[in-house]
Formats: C-alpha cells, structure tokens, sequence
C-alpha cells in the first residue's frame, strides 16, 4: 500500500502530533510541504480544537489531522469537531478508539493510532482502524519499552493493514530505513519543533538545537516513562525515584509541566519533551526545506545502497 496514495499527500512522511507544540500554524506548514501536518488536540477543549482546525483550513486546502488523546475529558466533544470540520485523518493515544471507530469511517476520516506492542496493534487492527504507528522508545513524549527497529517488523509481520515507523527517525537515512523494515512511511516530531512555522517557545527550540547524544533520559515510573531533556526537573523525578515515590507524587509533580516548558519557555522545571535524534537536530528551518531535504537524503540513500547488492 502507498501511503500517499491512501492521504492524498505528496511524500510519506506525517509529523507527530505534539500536545502544545502541534498547532495550526505547523500542521498546515508541514501539509504544504507536501507531509501530512497534524494538530495536537491534547488536553485542549473542543472549541479551542476546533479554532485550530479552521485556522489550518485557512492556510492550506491539502490534507491535514488531528491527534486525539484518549486521556483527555473531551474525547467524545473532540471527535464530534473533527466530523464536523470534516478533518481527513486522526491519530490516536493513550487509549483504545474502537468506540468510534465506525462513526469516523461513516464521516469518511481514516484512523491510525499509536501503538508501542504487538499485542495492542494487533487488537486495534481486529478493530477496524486503517494503519497503525508503531513508535519506538526513541521517541519524545510518552513511549514503551521497544525501539523502532525492533518493534515496526513485528508489527509489520503481525498485522495486515499499514504501519507507519516513529521514533529516531530524523533524516532521509531514516525514512530509507524504516521503509526497509516494512513499514510505508514515518512519523516525525522533534525536529519538526524546530520548524521556523512551529510555534512552541523559542526557549524550547534552544534546549533542542543544544542538545547532546545523551540529553534525553525517561522519566516516570512502572512503565509511565517519558523522554524528555535533562533538567532540574528530571532530577526531580529522580530522587522520587531514589525513595520509591507514590504514583501520586509522580503525577503531581509533572501536571501541567510540558505546558510551562511549550509555552512559558520554562526549561528549567517544564518537561522539554524530545526524542533521540535531539542531538541532530542544528537549526530552525522552514518545514519546507526540512521535508525536501529528507526526500533528497532518501534518494541519494537508495544510491549508496545500491553497491551493496
């Protein structure tokens, strides 16, 4: 299957739908430019979601989504906007889409959750979504306990619908490499923070574009981990890990810290969510030049491979 074919996009690359960082202004860059740009619905109540959605039909006519979280209180509000606005596509996390799964497909809107395991790619495809994300540990933000090239050819060999490969992918080296593993395209998200179009705080795009190879830590606790950037406030989560801390403890000490980080710029104590490929990351460039040089890198790529075989 093609995954152009099957968005109306121009290249097979989806930019990851980033809480506070995903907005209008990005998805529809991202979409210009011949991806499939998504909004982050996150925690966001339906007429601020909904806001979003116009103010991205404005900016471009082609194809565009909407992540849905699955923890937020206005899941069924936020599902109901993305029929009405007639949005092509979600992805999904944090939970199971299955309840809606066949009012989306009536609206005509194409469903690809998230998923971290075989075992719950396999449940979501028994329950009629059209592709999956397999996203690996390397990821920003919440993640499993799998890499990318280990988790994607398993749920490639699991399921028989399509896969879509996140996590560590950066450049047209890792589009090559996930397509070769079997999956028909990828999902992207830390370096499309640093987009000139995204507009998380400028603060936030310094912690990325500073970043080293080993910045990024988990941060959580029995399998609640979250990659972010080392900070005061991962030391923080430490040491509530180095007194077997309650889940309590954990959840109150990181509420509402990726929005003091996105938004505030406050990197000391907000949760500067990034993946691996951080340390790639060398400039803000405009979401077009960021795609074409993927394409360009993916190309020349498949040349260099070719004196192997």
């Amino acid at each position: 299957m093609n995954l152009c074919e099957i968005l109306g996009i121009k290249y097979p690359i989806i930019q990851g739908g980033m809480a506070w960082i995903a907005t209008a202004e990005l998805a529809a860059a991202v979409s210009e430019a011949g991806g499939l740009g998504i909004i982050g619905a996150g925690n966001a109540p339906p007429e601020v979601v909904r806001d979003q959605i116009k103010k991205a039909q404005k900016l471009t006519n082609k194809p565009f989504g909407v992540n849905v979280y699955y923890m937020s209180p206005f899941v069924e509000d936020i599902i109901n906007v993305v029929i009405e606005e007639k949005v092509a596509v979600i992805t999904t996390g944090a939970g199971n889409p299955g309840k809606h799964i066949a009012k989306l497909k009536e609206a005509d809107i194409k469903v690809f959750p998230v998923v971290s395991s075989v075992a719950l790619a396999k449940r979501l495809a028994r329950n009629g979504v059209d592709g999956l994300i397999a996203e690996g540990m390397e990821c920003g933000g919440h993640v499993g306990e799998l890499t990318t090239m280990a988790l994607v050819p398993q749920i490639v060999d699991a399921v028989d619908i399509p896969v879509i490969a996140a996590g560590g992918v950066y450049d047209g080296r890792g589009l090559i490499a996930a397509l070769s593993l079997g999956a028909i395209g990828v999902q992207m998200g830390t370096r499309f923070v640093c987009a000139t179009e995204c507009t998380v705080h400028e603060k936030y795009k310094e912690a990325i574009l500073k970043a080293k190879d080993r910045d990024t830590v988990l941060t959580g606790y029995n399998g609640h981990h979250v990659r972010v950037i080392k900070n005061k406030l991962t030391r923080a989560f430490d040491e509530l890990v180095s007194r077997n801390a309650s889940p309590e403890e954990f959840e109150k000490l990181g509420a509402g810290k990726l929005r003091i980080a996105a938004v505030e710029g406050d990197i000391a104590m907000g949760s500067i969510m990034a993946g691996q490929i951080a340390a790639m990351v060398t400039k803000v460039q405009p979401a077009q030049q960021i795609i074409d040089e993927i394409i360009s890198e993916g190309k020349q790529t498949l040349l260099d491979l070719q004196k192997f075989f």
